[in-house]
């Protein structure tokens, strides 16, 4: 009932943002727009869980070329699924990412009841592997837009400690602590130096 009505409330609110972003995106890259990626969710379901698009429109093949071509990068991808300075990020996309913002379809994912306001981040079907034992945790839940480990460090955090902070957060989950995640979220989203 909380994720419904906050998100309900806040695509009225970002409604005209959303609006703006996705001109931006039409008139400085084309179509498409909105990116989906598929998502583990809830008892493993997996979703399509909705971006604006932030990269170049052949990203695959850039990434791919990429790895192929730079071994140091290639390890960078193998050690956190991401890159520090990403060549498939266009110039928008850079300034949607560190405000936040690319995040915002994702309302959709909560008001369709795949995601939740606040959860663990939901990762593609390869990277869940990679939870080890705290994968059991992440499943238990519903993928939040915003988390624990967002509010605690965003990406100036390794992956491993991502994981630990998701799995404590399932494991100590209150309505409560959902309430102040939600209200540290507007501050850490201002910290633009530690968003990828």
């Amino acid at each position: 009932m909380m994720d419904v009505t906050v998100a309900l409330i806040a695509l009225v609110l970002t409604a005209p943002v959303m609006l703006a972003v996705a001109f931006l995106i039409l008139v400085t890259d084309g179509a498409p727009v909105i990116f989906f990626h598929t998502r583990v969710g809830f008892n493993g379901k997996r979703f399509a869980c909705y971006k604006f698009r932030t990269m170049v429109a052949n990203s695959e093949k850039v990434l791919a070329d990429y790895l192929a071509s730079n071994p140091t990068a290639a390890k960078e991808w193998e050690e956190n699924w991401k890159f520090k300075n990403d060549p498939r990020i266009t110039f928008l996309g850079h300034i949607l990412r560190k405000s936040s913002l690319d995040e915002l379809p994702q309302l959709i994912n909560v008001m369709r009841g795949e995601m939740s306001c606040v959860g663990p981040r939901p990762v593609v079907p390869d990277e869940l592997q990679r939870y080890g034992t705290c994968a059991t945790d992440y499943l238990q839940t519903r993928p939040g837009l915003t988390g624990l480990w967002q509010v605690a460090g965003r990406d100036a955090m390794d992956y491993p400690s991502r994981v630990s902070l998701d799995s404590r957060y399932v494991r100590n989950w209150s309505i409560w602590a959902d309430i102040v995640i939600l209200c540290r979220t507007i501050f850490a989203v201002m910290k633009f130096d530690r968003a990828s």
